[in-house]
């Protein structure tokens, strides 16, 4: 695994292999570690969040809430069948780009 890219101590990004990164979140008051929904995984879109919601949806997938939007993008939460935290990301290049954190040089 290579390190990507890193925002402080707030989120790393892990290369894993051929297309597949990891994002890793410090624990929190909000997600201790090793409670349920402490680990959460995040799948980064290269598309529009709002279309592939959209074809979720359809497929009968509920979304917890509507897509919130931050600074680092937009993001939209659900469950798996077993009750697993999921997140769909579109992240928003110029906040990364802005050197609000840094991408790791090969």
């Amino acid at each position: 695994m290579k390190l990507a890219y890193r925002f402080g101590d707030h989120w790393a990004l892990i290369e894993v292999g051929k297309g597949l990164t990891i994002g890793l979140h410090p624990a929190a008051e909000k997600s201790p570690v090793a409670s349920k929904g402490s680990m959460t995984i995040g799948i980064e879109l290269t598309g529009s969040i709002h279309e592939v919601v959209k074809a979720l949806e359809t497929k009968g997938v509920r979304l917890r809430g509507i897509i919130s939007e931050g600074k680092a993008g937009l993001f939209a939460h659900f469950q798996d069948p077993d009750g697993n935290p999921l997140y769909l990301a579109q992240l928003n290049s110029g906040h990364v780009n802005k050197g609000e954190g840094q991408y790791q040089q090969a």
